[in-house]
């Protein structure tokens, strides 16, 4: 159960999310190479308990995937050298990584990149800005926590 720490009246801007009962364990591969955004998502995700690995590109996330084996990746689209779309798609086609869960998490919003993220192997697909929440349910829901 998520529980907010503040009391009623108190700023919630900055809310932190707790899980009670303790902490989550396991390692998330972010893939961004937006500095602010995988600082968000270290911030959200290393409060829970996760080891968070961090690559700048899509090439950089397949390799590092291949070689880590997270547990769960958070995949931007838009980045250079391979983008989201193309990450995904290598990262589901090799039987090394095939298993490791999708969370594309990106700006494009359109149906058509919705369903072209899906089809490109992607688990969920979450429109930035993400709320907290509903970034740790999609997470905790793939790992089955």
């Amino acid at each position: 159960m998520i529980k907010n720490l503040f009391r009623k009246g108190e700023d919630r801007s900055e809310a932190p999310i707790v899980q009670e009962g303790g902490g989550q364990s396991g390692t998330i591969l972010v893939v961004d190479d937006s500095p602010t955004e995988v600082h968000i998502f270290k911030k959200i995700l290393e409060k829970q308990g996760y080891n968070i690995l961090v690559a700048k590109d899509g090439q950089e996330g397949v390799d590092l995937a291949k070689e880590s084996k997270p547990d769960l990746i958070l995949m931007d689209v838009v980045m250079p050298v391979l983008n989201g779309f193309q990450a995904t798609r290598q990262l589901k086609n090799s039987e090394e990584t095939a298993a490791i869960p999708v969370i594309m998490v990106t700006t494009k919003d359109q149906k058509t990149d919705i369903n072209w993220g899906m089809r490109q192997g992607a688990n969920e697909y979450l429109v930035k800005p993400v709320a907290p929440a509903e970034l740790l349910h999609k997470i905790r829901a793939l790992l089955n926590e």
